[in-house]
């Protein structure tokens, strides 16, 4: 035991602090899209202009960069259109430095594992912690060669994050890529130029409270009627006062419709954003806005009355709903998703298995215990290097995208989210409860097992099961139940119920009746002993 890491506590995880609807432009004119690839294309430059100067700032950005920045910019847009382009160039460079970080740590990872198994011995055997040496020595020498290959990525990686330096492409790396394998992607050169086009339009802007429906750049009223501020090189093109320019088509939200018309009447701020697929041949329009965090439940709780525990795979859910003693109820369902095909599908899948998954959990007013998963260090090929099937297992969990849908849905429907370490849960949940509960009528997988162990967990109890006693101390002749009931729960010492119905050997009338009535039977220290050297007592009478 000496070996195993510290388990983290189980908490209850945070909601939502922000909510995001689309809807699809419908009836748009070619006028209308003429104008939209027209602002879109010109604000774009000016987008991939401001990005290229905040990342040659690099770490010695400040305020007053940022000041000059956006008075340049306001001279060929406008001041809104100004911000809004800063501040997402702001967030590019951001998001790209947390991503040099990631890389830089996978880097490391992997440099550290190559280092150890070159350390060991061919052919020596790794535990569960850590890997063991390499198979041969060809494979030795290639391990070698990457680990000085690896090494010259880190160096170049920390040289670069010191300085400041990232890497940001405007439109996607992924279809930049795709530009020179053209055959492979079945696109044309025309069909690519389009998407990379649509890509690196820049029509977005963020919302101001106190503005007129919550957006003075981009305007959506409550009837859902689109306008746009256009820039000072197009305000000549507007179609309605002060250089606006206002949609034929028109928008409605039926998801948080309500909620979307609310602020609008109330000018409370709305970002919204506009773009086209090219596939499709649809534009979008997508608002989003800022919600108040949800007020989170104690953990003391979520756990009254038991929850559900949730072990995540690569294509279900497993689930089992347990007591607040930990105790498994009822049976263990399977909640199925198919990750294959487009990335709409997938999310679909995803969406689908966890609105059955909250729907059961509302039924029953309970709380859900899912792992607090994090792959990063699991995926890296130089731990799994010749376990390709395992690898890619671990790499397609969506563990992510599925944290992420979980905590938002249950938000709307007010279940609590609780996350616990997954440490050793499908080893100690198969190890101490799988065979347990495995019946001729129930097949209890490694799965439901890990759900068990999960929920458990998360009610603070110990995965382990009750030891059962040795035979010497068992009340019963055959043993007792290693759950057994509280001192306080009524009826425990009760007679147990006669089940109707005929019997397999033949039992004298009233046999059994007062099978637990300890008084009604021949027990010492009980009334009903009578013994020779026993006194009779005194009738009342005398």
């Amino acid at each position: 035991m000496g070996g195993l890491r510290e388990m983290a506590a189980p908490f209850v995880a945070r909601g939502p602090s922000g909510v995001a609807v689309r809807d699809r432009f419908k009836h748009l004119t070619a006028e209308d899209e003429k104008m939209l690839r027209l602002v879109g294309d010109h604000l774009g430059s000016l987008a991939s202009r401001d990005l290229k100067e905040r990342c040659a700032a690099g770490l010695e950005h400040d305020s007053k960069q940022w000041a000059h920045r956006k008075r340049a910019l306001t001279k060929e847009s406008s001041s809104r259109w100004a911000g809004s382009i800063t501040k997402t160039s702001h967030d590019q460079w951001a998001l790209a430095r947390r991503g040099q970080l990631a890389h830089i740590q996978s880097l490391e990872a992997g440099v550290r594992t190559i280092t150890h198994r070159l350390s060991l011995p061919l052919g020596e055997k790794g535990t569960n912690r850590a890997p063991g040496g390499y198979r041969s020595k060809r494979e030795w020498f290639a391990k070698a060669r990457r680990q000085g290959l690896l090494t010259d990525r880190l160096e170049v990686a920390c040289r670069d994050r010191e300085a400041g330096r990232v890497c940001v492409v405007r439109g996607g790396k992924r279809l930049l890529n795709t530009r020179h394998h053209l055959d492979t992607a079945r696109l044309t050169e025309a069909e690519w130029r389009q998407r990379w086009q649509a890509g690196r339009r820049f029509l977005a802007a963020n919302g101001e409270s106190g503005s007129r429906f919550g957006n003075q750049t981009i305007r959506v009223t409550p009837h859902g009627e689109v306008s746009l501020k256009l820039p000072a090189p197009l305000a000549h093109l507007a179609n309605a006062p002060h250089g606006r320019y206002v949609l034929a088509a028109r928008v409605r939200f039926a998801h948080r419709g309500g909620q979307w018309r609310d602020r609008v009447t109330a000018n409370r701020a709305v970002a919204y954003r506009i773009h086209e697929d090219t596939v499709r041949g649809r534009w979008y329009l997508t608002a989003s806005w800022t919600i108040s965090p949800v007020q989170t439940v104690p953990l003391a709780a979520a756990r009254v009355g038991g929850l559900i525990g949730v072990d995540t795979n690569a294509d279900h859910l497993a689930a089992w709903r347990l007591d607040a003693h930990g105790n498994p109820v009822g049976q263990p369902l399977r909640f199925d998703y198919d990750l294959t095909g487009i990335a709409q599908h997938r999310d679909a899948q995803i969406r689908h298995a966890l609105l059955r998954l909250l729907h059961w959990a509302k039924r029953h007013g309970l709380a859900i215990a899912v792992e607090d998963l994090d792959f990063t260090a699991e995926t890296t090929r130089e731990k799994h290097g010749c376990k390709k099937r395992f690898r890619k297992l671990i790499s397609g969990m969506p563990v992510a995208r599925l944290r992420a849908r979980l905590v938002s849905m249950a938000a709307e429907l007010g279940i609590t989210i609780i996350a616990v370490d997954p440490a050793y849960t499908s080893r100690w949940g198969a190890q101490h409860w799988q065979k347990p509960l495995t019946s001729t009528t129930r097949k209890t997988t490694r799965h439901d097992a890990a759900a068990v162990a999960i929920g458990r967990r998360a009610l603070g109890h110990p995965i382990r099961r009750r030891t059962t006693p040795p035979p010497q101390h068992r009340s019963d002749a055959v043993g007792h139940r290693t759950v057994q009931a509280r001192p306080e729960a009524p009826g425990r010492e009760g007679n147990r119920p006669r089940i109707p119905g005929p019997r397999t050997r033949s039992v004298p009338p009233g046999r059994g009746a007062n099978a637990v009535d300890q008084n009604a039977q021949h027990r010492s220290g009980r009334s009903a002993e009578h013994e020779s050297w026993q006194q009779d007592s005194l009738p009342l009478s005398l």
